[in-house]
């Protein structure tokens, strides 16, 4: 058997009194967060929770969620961690299509949330941080101490579903096992060096692969203290390096740029931090350098997906790097390169094509979506849709996105998703959403459109429209108007006219 969350009760084990958590002023150590969790499971088993079952997860980087995270595994359940800001349609889809049973939410969002849920039929309800409304989520928290054993799951059984759309518009959710977090947690961990008195600055959402996989569950398994910050701030973060004398940083490219264009950044004590992590998008090289000039640390590029939860591959160490690139295939992990009739590219920049993968690290399938899940495995490797190269050395650089992809501030926006929210506005004939440089967010979302003859809509509606009916990270802070989209022979819309 394998259980993701003995991760959790071994740490607990070797060093019960260490801290686990430090977050608003309060540290909780291993053995709290294990008892912790314990009894939230205890909760969720009498509310009729079963293993399989599916708990939806909604809330920011707060202690909370891997309380939660940890509970729900124990029970041998599944969880289906959602990003806060989704709206109500979002919230209902996800939680209808993997069928949950329970969510488990945030005070801020609630009212979407509710909504979502009551959609979805999901009638069990439980809110951390709200005064009124649905049973507060320490009612989970059974009230005698409780030492829970951890369920007896397969190493080949979903862990959790995480949901990621792709170019239907859609979101697919990922069923990610044991074994996969397991090893995405165990195997970068050894390979970083990481040591049990590191403190990770965690501020990346938990709801994310990258948050959930390359930070609090490396941090967990490896017995570190996670330093939580529930939102990015430049000025927060700093604090929190300063004050929890943090050693590691995980952050997007974005996170760089704020902490190099704070004003005031040489007047924190960042002394303790040993090394940066960047991912969720390519980090420019000029962000880079200055940061590293700057603060005196170095920053380590990986790559990696919500199907392979999240590493591909990274640069191990500032000695073994290979700056700008994304570094070489972790341990147990096979990439190629392959042109668009599968076949394998020699190296050299000159020979660009689609990374495959395949190994420990890749996903189970998409939960319900058989058709996408052999599309995605076709010839026995999982195609990213990125688009690279590898040196003669073995490193492999990211050039481009294959499928449409937008990523804004390390969030991915799939245009489709957009388009579909534009063509039920009422006075928009036509649409097609693009990604546009942005020099803080790398990326912005910008919405061409055609109005239906006879209306007049402004730009500012149609972002209000959008607003209300997509997470924030998606909806388009540009409209352009045309009298008509360019199209190709066949019809589809040619998105590198409207550039």
């Amino acid at each position: 058997m394998l259980n993701l969350a003995t991760i959790l009760r071994e740490s607990a084990t070797a060093r019960p009194g260490a801290p686990a958590l430090l977050h608003a002023g309060e540290t909780v150590t291993y053995a709290e967060l294990d008892a912790l969790s314990d009894r939230v499971a205890e909760g969720l088993v009498a509310r009729g929770v079963a293993p399989g079952d599916r708990i939806g997860l909604q809330l920011p980087t707060i202690a909370e969620f891997p309380i939660a995270y940890f509970g729900i595994l124990k029970t041998g359940a599944v969880v289906v961690p959602l990003n806060p800001l989704l709206k109500a349609p979002e919230v209902a889809f996800q939680l209808g299509d993997c069928a949950a049973r329970m969510l488990i939410t945030w005070g801020g969002v609630l009212e979407e949330a509710a909504k979502g849920a009551a959609e979805a039929g999901v009638p069990d309800v439980l809110v951390v941080g709200a005064d009124s409304g649905p049973a507060p989520f320490t009612d989970l928290l059974v009230p005698a101490p409780v030492r829970r054993p951890v369920a007896v799951t397969e190493p080949a059984d979903t862990a959790a579903i995480v949901y990621t759309s792709g170019t239907t518009g859609q979101p697919k959710g990922a069923e990610l096992t044991h074994l996969q977090l397991y090893m995405n947690a165990d195997i970068p961990g050894r390979l970083f060096d990481i040591r049990p008195d590191e403190v990770i600055l965690t501020v990346l959402p938990l709801f994310h692969v990258f948050g959930m996989s390359s930070a609090m569950n490396l941090g967990i398994r490896f017995g570190c203290a996670l330093s939580l910050v529930p939102r990015f701030t430049a000025e927060g973060v700093l604090g929190a390096i300063e004050r929890d004398r943090a050693t590691i940083f995980d952050g997007v490219p974005t996170m760089f740029v704020a902490l190099l264009e704070h004003p005031r950044h040489d007047q924190f004590d960042t002394s303790s931090l040993r090394v940066c992590i960047s991912g969720g998008a390519a980090i420019p090289a000029q962000v880079l350098d200055a940061f590293e000039q700057d603060f005196g640390v170095p920053i380590l590029e990986g790559y990696g997906m919500t199907e392979t939860a999240s590493t591909i591959t990274f640069n191990v160490s500032a000695e073994e790097r290979r700056a700008y690139s994304v570094g070489k295939p972790v341990w147990g992990v096979e990439v190629q390169v392959w042109n668009e009739a599968g076949e394998q590219l020699p190296a050299g920049r000159d020979h660009i094509g689609e990374f495959v993968t395949r190994g420990y690290h890749t996903f189970k399938g998409y939960h319900r979506q058989p058709d996408a899940t052999a599309a995605a495995f076709a010839g026995g490797w999982f195609h990213t849709g990125d688009l690279g190269y590898v040196d003669e050395d073995g490193f492999f650089f990211i050039v481009d996105r294959k499928k449409e992809l937008i990523i804004r501030g390390g969030y991915n926006v799939y245009p489709r998703e957009v388009e579909e929210v534009l063509y039920r506005h009422p006075d928009i004939a036509h649409a097609a959403v693009l990604g546009v440089p942005d020099a803080r967010l790398g990326q912005e979302v910008k919405a061409v459109v055609v109005a239906r003859p006879g209306t007049e809509p402004t730009a500012e509606q149609i972002i209000a429209y959008c607003r209300e009916r997509l997470a924030a990270y998606k909806y388009p802070r540009f409209v352009e108007f045309r009298d008509a989209l360019p199209l190709s022979g066949a019809g589809k819309v040619l998105k590198k006219g409207l550039a």
